[in-house]
């Protein structure tokens, strides 16, 4: 072999060498399985958890009692066929959001691992950029109405009816909040230039002015500190996705910053798929199992505080960890791919292949 025919091999110019021959093989192929099943299980558990408590459509629990598996107490009273239909729907769902990753993934064989993570890493992105600027709208709309209501300005302009309604967290949450989750969604598909540096101002003007109308002007009401509280936990929750792209989170790394390529690679593969995903599942199920979990029962019961001139956004802070490990979940998926491909060898890694110690495949 030639001086050229090596480099060219290196380059993956050749057939069956270098980083060409690496797409389209089992491995790659279960890997991209594995982290698109993840994804499509995760929103379809979601999926089944709107249907079950906003929609009431039966659920896993009760469908698995119709059948008796799993220990569960059989029915009082057998599903009618409509309610039956719904169940096996919901139950077919999970096999067919891993049977789908595998017939898609065979479609495209010669997609890279990189590309797969790239698409899970802007779907993650989407979903942070919805939250962050369901947050920021939301947030001004509802002080704006709470600052309004406690000075008995609201129903001079909304009338009295109208303002008695939107005392109750139900209808804000309805008829305020959810339009404008929407809205968000619609913002985020077209201004995809989101930093969190302007969530951090933002926390950071709404509790400066909480310093000066309490000492300048001796003002002070419940929902200036709901809006701080509100911004602050959204900005801790929704970064840690794109931390994970950066590679910004805290690492306790006395080993991991003295590892080699391919052990930082194997490192991120492992405790993606044992740490990271499981971690995302746990909140998950944990908090959304049953209607009285702890995700589940404030955002059905559109939870406030204790103040009612306060901000009725509290529920919404128990969807901030749904948002949390949805978008981990994702990001984890997307993470693993990318450190399987640079165990790989495949191109795209910002250090050179060589130091990974990966001799290409022949």
């Amino acid at each position: 072999m030639t001086t050229t025919d090596v480099a060219e091999s290196s380059n993956g110019n050749v057939p069956g060498r270098g980083p060409a021959a690496f797409k389209g093989d089992p491995g790659a192929l279960i890997a991209r399985t594995f982290s698109a099943s993840i994804v499509a299980v995760t929103l379809v558990f979601l999926l089944n958890n709107h249907l079950t408590f906003w929609i009431g459509w039966p659920g896993l629990p009760v469908f698995f009692s119709y059948l008796g598996w799993f220990g569960y107490a059989p029915l009082q009273a057998p599903l009618q066929t409509g309610a039956l239909v719904k169940a096996w729907v919901q139950f077919l769902s999970y096999p067919a959001a891993v049977l789908m990753p595998v017939a898609l993934v065979m479609r495209t064989k010669h997609r890279s691992l990189r590309a797969d993570a790239d698409v899970f890493t802007a779907f993650a992105a989407y979903i942070i950029r919805m939250a962050f600027w369901a947050v920021f709208i939301v947030g001004l709309a509802d002080v704006l109405i709470s600052f309004l209501r406690v000075e008995g300005f609201l129903t001079s302009w909304v009338g009295e009816e109208l303002d008695m309604q939107l005392g109750r967290p139900n209808f804000r949450g309805t008829y305020v909040h959810w339009p404008l989750i929407l809205l968000s969604a619609v913002i985020a598909f077209f201004a995809r230039g989101l930093s969190f540096i302007w969530l951090t101002l933002l926390v950071v003007v709404a509790e400066f002015q909480i310093v000066i109308s309490r000492f300048v002007f001796s003002y002070e009401q419940a929902f200036m500190g709901d809006l701080v509280r509100f911004w602050y936990a959204a900005l801790f929750l929704f970064a840690s996705a794109h931390a994970l792209i950066d590679d910004g989170h805290v690492r306790v790394d006395v080993f991991y910053t003295h590892f080699s390529l391919r052990g930082k690679a194997w490192t991120n593969a492992l405790g993606s798929t044992l740490l990271g995903i499981p971690l995302c599942w746990v909140i998950l199920t944990q908090g959304m199992w049953t209607r009285g979990s702890s995700l589940n029962s404030p955002l059905l019961s559109f939870e406030i505080s204790q103040s009612g001139f306060g901000m009725y956004t509290k529920y919404m802070m128990a969807g901030f960890l749904v948002v949390f490990a949805l978008s981990m979940a994702i990001q984890f998926a997307g993470y693993f791919l990318d450190a399987v491909a640079d165990l790989r060898g495949d191109p795209g890694h910002k250090e050179a292949h060589g130091d990974l110690g990966i001799v290409p495949h022949r």
